[in-house]
């Protein structure tokens, strides 16, 4: 019995060849492969392997090599069909049923192969005539090389109705091919194709640089076009669905990309036909794209069957974002350990051509060295997505996050992502969770609640023990910073102070020197290119933190969405505060009778809730209340949105520019 050769391959698709084997040989992972001892032959020394990348095992050994199929039928005894059966049994593909009609079907698809092929080559036999100058011209324009054309086969598509059809009529291909191919549309009352058999047809391209689209084995199986006249809609056009192509299975590169990956290249995944030859010109030959639509799960699908952690290449506008959250919904489900997705986001108004075009290779490999996982993704969209100022609003973001996470069908990949939210939300907003690792569950605040329940209850802890005196004194600098980061016109306006400014914490000088370097050589001062090139250079933790909620409670203008109205201003007060806090700081604990020591008889300012204002008096405890009291006492104040009113009252409000 004999099966479609289509079918063969979704099975080999379905079924991991590493699981199947994993069930009889203990693997262990190395790189891209699995090894272990072989199930063919008696040995003390692995020398079997398994490569899930080309679908099959190999002995060293013995010899012994095949796919998932024939590894069924060597350990099991089981024919070639009955391999199959239990095969598709465990995929849940139902078996296709052999008759003429399908012996008739595989062999149109054999000839749908060959046509397409033809296409391919008069395509680009077209490209070099005199009608195919302006393609040139373009394609010239974008950078591409004569080895890069000729790579990727690209081609033309003569603005002459017919072109196509004539010629490829003449090498013995009839019209009723070419339609299934996707190369010729019978036009309908509204211009689109499947009208009357009797109609007119007319070739699907005409006047576009044409794209051919391989399948993962390299064979083409439909074309991508775009239009070079300024006024033609759309711009971009695919082949329609046929019995080779499906746009939401396929992405384009794939056949190169899968080589490039196991040779060591990453995987990376970017919008569009030309996002991907600009960056496999540029050496990454990784490089992947859907074709015209968000990720759909069977390209997630295909993408980790090459590689666990794709990165996909988002631009840093909003519609990145919107993309970014479109492939997190559809990734959450499908998670399994060692499988995800990581995040590089390009600076605003580029993309992967763009960038490369101006900056070179090395501005993208520090993209993508920046790249982020799916779940730091996930926490920074879902909290960019509203205020958390309140409550109410922290706990709709808390719910929002578990809803997510409930939808990631494996067990042990959910209760990670669980764990992992509530601890960048505790983090964030300054809960600490009762009983956290003490490895006995959840235990209720006093009072509330029965002995020994089980449940997710936060305590706040009291003001003055949330933070140590030193971490509350590093917050002006957090804030400065931040402001430097979201704003950095108006910090070069201020560079000089910003460079003298007396920062206290290693990391914060390290991430200031390395403002400094940008905000001196950069061509275009916008927050998005800062934030890539600081991610690049490893300060993607640090920035986490300058974005969180803490932070814009204190400094409104530090998101980078702000107005920029009076950002200066505020630098400026902000680089006030961290001299103040310095000078707190050395004279926190000065010895008996020093400069740092307050006066006690100084003058008590008698602030709200107990807080001194200025000068030196007595605290709650009764003891002198210095300059570092005071500051403290203001650090704290700031901590709280309750205490406003004490805040505006530390403000500085004239500032000289």
């Amino acid at each position: 019995m004999s099966f479609d050769p289509d079918f063969l391959d979704r099975l080999r698709d379905q079924v991991p060849i590493a699981e199947v084997v994993g069930r009889r040989v203990r693997l262990t992972r190395k790189g891209r492969e699995h090894s272990g001892l072989c199930p063919f032959h008696n040995e003390k020394t692995p020398s079997f392997t398994v490569s899930e990348d080309k679908g099959f095992f190999h002995c060293f050994g013995c010899g012994a090599h095949g796919d998932v199929i024939g590894f069924v039928m060597q350990t099991e005894g089981l024919s070639f069909p009955e391999a199959v059966e239990k095969l598709a049994g465990e995929a849940n593909l139902p078996l296709p049923r052999r008759d003429p009609r399908e012996v008739e079907s595989q062999k149109r698809r054999a000839d749908l192969h060959d046509v397409l092929e033809a296409a391919c080559r008069w395509f680009e036999e077209q490209l070099q005539t005199p009608d195919g100058a302006e393609a040139r011209e373009y394609l010239d324009g974008r950078g591409l090389t004569a080895a890069t054309i000729r790579d990727f086969r690209l081609g033309f598509a003569p603005d002459r109705r017919g072109a196509l059809r004539k010629a490829l009529n003449l090498r013995g291909i009839d019209d009723a091919l070419l339609v299934e191919a996707g190369l010729l549309k019978r036009p309908d009352a509204d211009g689109g194709a499947g009208g009357p058999r009797g109609a007119a047809l007319r070739d699907y391209f005409f006047n576009r640089v044409i794209f051919p689209i391989p399948d993962r084995r390299g064979r083409i199986i439909a074309f991508g076009a775009r239009a070079l006249a300024a006024e033609a809609k759309p711009k971009y056009v695919n082949s329609p669905d046929s019995p080779l192509f499906h746009k939401g299975r396929v992405l384009y590169n794939m056949a190169r990309a899968r080589q490039a990956t196991h040779d060591g290249n990453a995987l990376v995944v970017a919008e569009g036909y030309m996002d991907v030859i600009a960056l496999a010109q540029a050496g990454f030959s990784g490089a992947v794209a859907p074709l015209g639509t968000a990720i759909t799960e069977e390209q997630l699908a295909e993408l980790w069957r090459i590689a666990p952690e794709p990165i996909l290449c988002l631009d840093g506008d909003a519609a990145g974002q919107r993309a970014a959250q479109r492939a997190i919904e559809r990734a959450l489900p499908a998670l399994k350990p060692g499988c995800s997705l990581s995040f590089a986001t390009l600076p605003a108004g580029d993309d992967p051509d763009s960038l490369l075009a101006a900056q070179g290779p090395a501005a993208m490999a520090r993209v993508l060295a920046g790249a982020r996982p799916l779940s730091e993704v996930l926490w920074s969209v879902r909290l960019a997505a509203g205020r958390s100022d309140t409550p109410e609003r922290r706990a709709a973001l808390r719910q929002d996050l578990m809803a997510a996470v409930e939808r990631i069908q494996d067990p042990g990949v959910r209760q990670e992502y669980r764990q992992e939210m509530l601890r960048r939300f505790d983090e964030a907003f300054g809960f600490k969770r009762r009983g956290a690792g003490s490895g006995k569950g959840w235990t209720p605040a006093r009072g509330r609640g029965r002995p020994g329940e089980r449940r997710d209850s936060y305590e706040t802890p009291p003001l003055a023990q949330r933070q140590s005196p030193a971490l509350l004194r590093r917050r002006p600098e957090q804030v400065l910073l931040a402001l430097a980061v979201a704003h950095p016109d108006a910090a070069l306006d201020r560079i000089e102070e910003l460079a003298a400014a007396p920062l206290q914490a290693t990391e914060h000088r390290r991430l200031r020197e390395a403002l400094l370097d940008w905000l001196a050589d950069a061509p275009h001062l916008d927050s998005s290119s800062l934030q890539c090139h600081l991610r690049g250079q490893g300060f993607s933790g640090l920035l986490d933190g300058l974005s969180g909620p803490q932070i814009h409670l204190h400094e409104a203008l530090a998101r980078p969405d702000a107005p920029p109205r009076d950002v200066r201003k505020r630098i400026g007060y902000w680089i006030l505060r961290v001299r103040e806090s310095g000078d707190a700081a050395r004279g926190a604990h000065p010895a008996a009778g020093g400069p740092g020591e307050a006066d006690a008889g100084g003058a008590e300012a008698g602030g709200p809730d107990g807080v001194e204002l200025e000068g030196g008096g007595p605290d709650r405890s009764g003891h002198a209340s210095g300059t570092g009291t005071v500051e403290l006492k203001r650090a704290r104040a700031e901590e709280s949105t309750a205490q406003q009113r004490v805040i505006e009252q530390f403000d500085i409000t004239e500032v000289t520019d």
